[in-house]
């Protein structure tokens, strides 16, 4: 525990509607963090990713991504949930953050672009970054992300990382946090992906059945489905109606 930078999440204050009209969410009063590494799993809408996007909020992180010094708006999409949410912090301050958001990356790699063309910012600070993230393709410019800026003793929050990463690049990416956590790091990371999820000693905590709970690697859906269809490919692929 004295290794977090974040040790609880709690609600303070309920409203009518969103997003605590989402089970999980409207069922959460405290969560306790205990690893290093925290994933947040659960079908679409269960409400992992509104749940990571209100701790970077309320961190000050940038809802659309990026650091607390990146200050953009591209369109306001994220939940008022923030403005309820309570972090209670370790006894260390991190030296590092990051708020990565699959789905508006494109969005922090144009604002660093922007940054750069302005001659007061000197050194460029797409060299952080390993060059322009926008001359990389989108797994590219993710990869870039974890080897180059995040630098270790920080807080990362990572919304579906995965989305960009093929399959070796997910090892890859296991593999980094591993270095990262090595050096002090905290990771909350909500995500759909058996691999990033195998990562040993990671609470995985579950927003399926109308609470938030933690569940063993072996019992999540994640797993036990992509076992199950790369065991018996023809046999479920024939009980979807593929074969007669």
């Amino acid at each position: 525990m004295d290794r977090l930078y974040i040790t609880e999440i709690s609600v303070r204050e309920k409203t009518p509607g969103y997003p605590f009209n989402i089970p999980a969410i409207g069922s959460l009063d405290k969560l306790t963090l205990r690893s290093p590494v925290t994933f947040f799993i659960g079908a679409n809408g269960s409400g992992k990713s509104t749940l990571l996007e209100a701790v970077a909020a309320a961190w000050g992180f940038n809802p659309e991504g990026g650091s607390k010094n990146m200050n953009f708006s591209t369109f306001d999409s994220h939940s008022t949930l923030y403005r309820s949410v309570k972090l209670t912090k370790g006894l260390r301050r991190p030296a590092d953050g990051f708020f990565l958001r699959a789905e508006s990356f494109y969005n922090v790699a144009s604002y660093i672009e922007e940054l750069d063309a302005v001659p007061a910012y000197a050194p460029p600070i797409k060299r952080a970054y390993g060059g322009s993230l926008h001359e990389k393709s989108h797994g590219e410019s993710f990869g870039a992300l974890l080897f180059n800026r995040l630098r270790g003793m920080g807080l990362y929050l990572l919304d579906e990382p995965e989305a960009a990463l093929s399959v070796n690049a997910q090892l890859g990416a296991l593999g980094r946090i591993r270095e990262l956590t090595a050096e002090r790091s905290q990771f909350i990371i909500a995500t759909h992906s058996p691999i990033l999820l195998a990562y040993p000693g990671a609470d995985i905590l579950s927003f399926d059945g109308g609470a938030i709970h933690g569940v063993a690697y072996e019992d999540t859906d994640i797993y036990r489905v992509y076992k199950y269809f790369m065991n018996n490919r023809e046999g479920m692929l024939k009980e979807m109606g593929f074969y007669k």
